[in-house]
């Protein structure tokens, strides 16, 4: 009788991941199945995490992307993977026990990192490292998380319109997340905080950084400022929603107008991202002998 093993310290094969993968995803969904089918539910009915049901196919790019690299990893089991995949599975107990939905969706991300890093080692763990940390874009944040960041993120939004709509002359007063005009009072509501925009665009920051830029601190600067950029376009956004209903009324800033703007703010963030992308890409670069440009890496 032959027993079926990973040799330590040998070459990632493709014909053992799908023999060891086989029982895995078998157990994967006989755990999650009622979980993602639930996330999956959540994606569909909450606009704020429709970008959720990219998020996987994503991941799986990645992986494809530094294929290369994981074929040509060498297998070093480790015993901390035990560790880590026992903590994911207690963050699935405590969440069922306690019915936190976050906790239990996480879980699942830390589970495919321990059997990771207990089946492939620490280099694997290295590789794979971003498409596993990137799924966590497809988790909903709890309604605490949410509601402690929406609310700042509302007062912010509604000061920040209030100070543009006063400094084009138009009459306005704020109380709180209101904004009263002179023919209507505009709410900046929990769906007008910007969170959308702000997570959506954490994800592509995140996947643009990687692709545009070579040096890891940039990468992490890109991530980092999307964080501004989005936050600074949704205020732009109030500030236009609150110029149109002074001008053209309460229905200019409703329904299909109101979408069509938070698309185009949503895309000038982007776009602002993009610029700053490439000032991350001007800098620290210089010419060879050939006149090239090369990036110079620290």
């Amino acid at each position: 009788m032959t027993v079926m093993s990973l040799p330590s310290h040998s070459a990632f094969d493709p014909r053992n991941l799908v023999l060891w993968s086989i029982p895995i995803i078998g157990l994967l969904l006989l755990l999650y199945w009622d979980i993602t089918n639930a996330l999956v539910a959540d994606w569909y009915n909450d606009p704020d995490y429709s970008h959720g049901f990219l998020v996987p196919f994503l991941s799986v790019f990645f992986v494809w992307e530094r294929w290369g690299d994981i074929t040509q990893t060498r297998i070093q089991p480790s015993w901390w993977g035990i560790g880590l995949l026992g903590f994911g599975l207690l963050m699935l107990v405590i969440g069922l026990v306690g019915a936190e939905l976050y906790t239990q969706r996480c879980s699942l991300i830390a589970v495919l990192g321990g059997l990771v890093l207990l089946i492939f080692g620490w280099n694997m763990m290295w590789v794979v490292s971003l498409p596993l940390a990137f799924l966590i874009f497809m988790v909903p944040l709890p309604a605490i998380v949410v509601n402690t960041i929406a609310f700042p993120l509302q007062l912010f939004a509604a000061k920040t319109a209030t100070f543009c709509l006063f400094s084009l002359g138009i009459p306005v007063l704020r109380e709180g997340n209101l904004i009263a005009l002179a023919g209507t009072t505009l709410e900046v509501a929990e769906a007008c905080s910007g969170l959308r925009s702000l997570l959506s665009l954490l994800a592509l920051g995140t996947v643009y950084g990687y692709f545009s830029q070579a040096v890891i601190w940039k990468r992490w600067m890109l991530v980092f400022l999307s964080i501004p950029i989005a936050i600074i376009a949704n205020a732009i956004r109030v500030s236009g929603t609150g110029i149109l209903a002074h001008y053209w009324g309460v229905e200019a800033a409703e329904g299909f107008y109101h979408t069509f703007e938070g698309w185009i703010v949503f895309i000038a963030a982007f776009v602002m991202l993009l610029v700053c992308g490439s000032l991350l890409s001007w800098m620290g670069t210089g010419r060879n002998r050939k006149g090239q440009d090369v990036e110079i890496r620290e």
